[in-house]
């Protein structure tokens, strides 16, 4: 399935004004593939809070695509 590109970055953009670590921890995932290993060690915020902005943030952004 093909993501459109302009509206993932321009859904990302109003999450980072709503909530910027959760919009670096996308980035960092789906953008440069790192694992949550990875993000946390990056951002250097706990593997937990990695998996909870993640998964904070894939359906308020997939909500966001698809409006």
């Amino acid at each position: 399935k093909s993501v459109d590109l302009i509206a993932l970055d321009e859904a990302l953009n109003r999450l980072a004004k709503m909530d910027a670590r959760q919009a670096k921890v996308v980035e960092l995932r789906y953008f440069s593939g790192l694992s949550n290993d990875e993000v946390a060690e990056v951002l250097g915020i706990s593997n937990a809070t990695v998996r909870l902005d993640w998964n904070l943030a894939k359906p308020w952004l997939k909500l966001q695509i698809t409006k």
